[in-house]
């Protein structure tokens, strides 16, 4: 038996020993506190701006000029991870830091072999290392990495650690982090790696400029090989496939990282915040083929010349592509400058809201006359673009030809207030010159818009009448959107219709777009804007600084690249939108003498200016709400009342007529449901006033 002085040695000596550890383990916590490791709670990286799916459209290099992308596990390949533990740290999840049998297992094959064999370093030693870099490969070096590994494991979880190492890992030259590397070397994300891919990622953070592939390929190949051996005789892969994945070539080229959307992306910069992406509304693969179209226009136009688009969804007015210019680096062409954002003339691309508003005011229809031929208004005397004048024609032909002097005919009777009224309304300020009411010249381009403005109004052309603002992300975060009416349905339709008739540019196919194009005075800006049931799609074609261009025109210049556009964003043709309720399309010999020839009167012909003033409709008033019990049999009329204007009158309702002519300001109307509908009055002397009223 033991003695009890002897038991009560011992006793002793474990008490002592007990508190020597708790003291020496205080010591190490009140170290670990005073000596914590370099871990800021967020990395240097470089700003991303991605699009609206989430992938990459272009990337900026950190402030110490490094390409260094966030990475989480979710974004790579799971069979690289497993191939990188595998390889580097195949206890990863299961040590805290130091991996003790790795470490003895390195000390021995060193004592054997008298030099380094395999290295003890665990992953949360090599971020250690990644996070405070060493001076010196001293053993007091290693032992430090060891602590702070052990360190960092008290302050990170596994997944954390693993990320880190994985936006931090060295891949040659200023390329840090799987993701830059694997966009750099293979041109993609990480997400989805061949074996042979994976295997070179794991093994180039070891040796990054001795292994670098774009330098060093030979050197490159083996490291590849030695990894995809490795993770045979670790059981990770199988021989076979090995096999397959060291016949794969390892490319020797380095690719620029994504550089897409340039003003956009630059524009977003100042709302950077480290570790979350921008997000543009913009759709990677339309940006891609515009910016290719654009690209390859501007070759073919010749120096100086530039190319900006802008493509967008109209049911939502999402930018899904935008390119500012040609080329963003270009100081031939300017390219710094954003031209979808700069005010220009826009030619006669404003002509169909002219047109638009004569149909919902009930002025014209298709097949209605227009005379084509010199003219003056107080002074202002409109040429076609050709000079020459083409008689008698129809409202459709005058449109589809864009016959400058039948436009303003017709501008002249709808009010080129109204119009200017209309694009306020729009979301749209047309840039007039100083101190100056809106006059006739801008139907032809005598006002300043942006190639976003005109993108915008036509968004109402494809989506029924219904304009939405646009935004690609770069607005404030305060900016309202807006969706407002520029045309009612049924004249909008009329103004699709026509111009889906247009003939596509030379060499382009119909892809069952409507579009129309403009040139502005001097030859300075060349534009096509076009629209299926969905998308609308503009360009502008000109020299930034203004300058005239000899021979530019919308049709020759600015429509083959809408229409390549439309095929390089990849987009699915939308159906154009079908006809609504009411709207119809008379032969000439079925229009009503009012509408048979525009401006004439109930006798066929032409009328001089009238003294009287110009008609309006008292009653109903525009927006009322009226309520006619039009679901019961003994539904009442509506009585129509108007004040002006020269009789004979006619009514219209939907673009239908009610009665006959008719000398009498009051009239009656029996509508077919409930619902919005337009009510218009034409007076002999073609003048119009229209209200719109909603049925109950």
């Amino acid at each position: 038996m033991l003695s009890k002085k002897f038991i009560w040695r011992a006793a002793i000596a474990g008490a002592s020993l007990a508190v020597v550890a708790a003291i020496a383990t205080a010591a190490l916590w009140e170290l670990d506190r005073a000596f914590p490791p370099p871990l800021p709670a967020t990395l240097t990286v470089s700003a991303e701006v991605q699009d609206r799916d989430g992938q990459l459209l272009r990337a900026f290099a950190t402030p110490d000029g490094y390409w260094r992308l966030e990475t989480r596990l979710d974004q790579v390949d799971k069979q690289f991870v497993d191939m990188l533990v595998t390889y580097e740290d195949k206890r990863f999840w299961d040590h805290e830091g130091v991996d003790v049998l790795a470490l003895a297992r390195a000390a021995g094959q060193f004592a054997t072999s008298g030099h380094i064999v395999s290295g003890g370093s665990t992953l949360s030693m090599q971020l250690a290392r990644l996070i405070e870099p060493r001076e010196s490969r001293s053993l007091g070096s290693k032992i430090k990495q060891m602590l702070r590994a052990i360190q960092i494991e008290r302050r990170l979880s596994k997944r954390d650690i693993l990320e880190r190492y994985l936006t931090l890992a060295p891949y040659g030259g200023n390329l840090e982090g799987v993701r830059a590397a694997s966009l750099a070397y293979f041109g993609k994300e990480p997400k989805r790696l061949t074996v042979s891919e994976a295997a070179l990622l794991v093994a180039l953070p070891q040796l990054p400029e001795k292994r670098r592939p774009d330098r060093n390929l030979q050197i490159a190949h083996a490291a590849r090989d030695r990894v995809l051996s490795r993770m045979v005789s670790s059981g990770l892969i199988g021989e076979r496939e090995a096999a397959r994945a060291a016949l794969d070539d390892v490319s020797g080229l380095r690719r620029t990282l994504p550089a897409l959307a340039a003003h956009a992306s630059y524009a977003m910069l100042p709302k950077a915040v480290p570790g979350q992406p921008l997000k543009l509304t913009i759709r990677k693969s339309v940006q891609q083929g515009l910016e290719q179209v654009a690209r390859d226009a501007a070759t073919k136009l010749g120096p100086r010349l530039s190319v900006a688009m802008v493509l967008a969804d109209a049911r939502t007015g999402d930018i899904l592509g935008e390119v500012g210019s040609a080329n963003f680096f270009d100081s031939s062409r300017s390219g710094w400058i954003d031209m979808t954002k700069v005010v220009r003339s826009p030619g006669s691309t404003l002509k169909p809201f002219i047109y638009g508003l004569a149909f919902e005011q009930g002025l014209v229809a298709q097949e209605t006359l227009i005379e084509d031929s010199p003219v003056d208004f107080s002074g202002y005397r409109p040429k076609n673009f050709d000079m020459g004048y083409q008689g008698d024609v129809s409202i459709r032909q005058a449109l589809q030809l864009s016959l400058n002097v039948p436009a303003i005919r017709v501008l002249d009777a709808v009010g080129p207030a109204r119009l200017t009224a209309r694009f306020r309304q729009a979301g749209v300020n047309p840039i007039l010159p100083v101190n100056e009411a809106p006059g006739l010249a801008i139907g032809l381009g005598g006002v300043g818009v942006t190639l976003r403005d005109l993108v915008q109004l036509y968004t109402g052309l494809a989506n029924g009448g219904k304009t939405h603002s646009l935004h690609d992300g770069t607005e404030p975060a305060n900016a309202a959107s807006s969706t407002t009416t520029i045309l009612n349905d049924q004249a909008n339709w009329q103004i699709v219709d026509i111009l889906s008739g247009v003939k596509p540019p030379e060499g382009a196919l119909q892809r069952g777009i409507a579009y129309k194009t403009g040139t502005s005075y001097g030859y300075r800006d060349a534009w096509s804007v076009g629209f299926d049931g969905r998308y609308v799609l503009g360009v502008w074609v000109g020299r930034p600084d203004a300058g005239a261009v000899p021979g530019l025109s919308g049709y020759v210049s600015a429509a083959p690249i809408l229409f390549e556009g439309f095929v390089r964003s990849g987009l699915a043709t939308v159906p154009l939108p079908g006809k609504p309720p009411g709207a119809f399309t008379p032969k000439r010999e079925d229009l009503p003498v009012t509408l048979a020839r525009f401006g004439a009167g109930a006798d066929g012909l032409v009328q001089a200016t009238p003294t009287e003033p110009a008609p309006t409709i008292i009653f109903p008033p525009d927006g009322a709400r009226v309520d006619l019990a039009t679901n019961s049999a003994d539904a009442s009329p509506l009585v129509l009342k108007l004040q002006g204007g020269r009789a004979p009158f006619r009514w219209l309702a939907n673009g239908k007529p009610l009665i006959g002519l008719d000398r009498r300001r009051t009239a009656t109307w029996q509508p077919d449901g409930a619902g919005y509908s337009t009510l218009t009055v034409i007076d002999a002397a073609g003048r119009a006033a229209s209200v719109k009223v909603f049925v109950e």
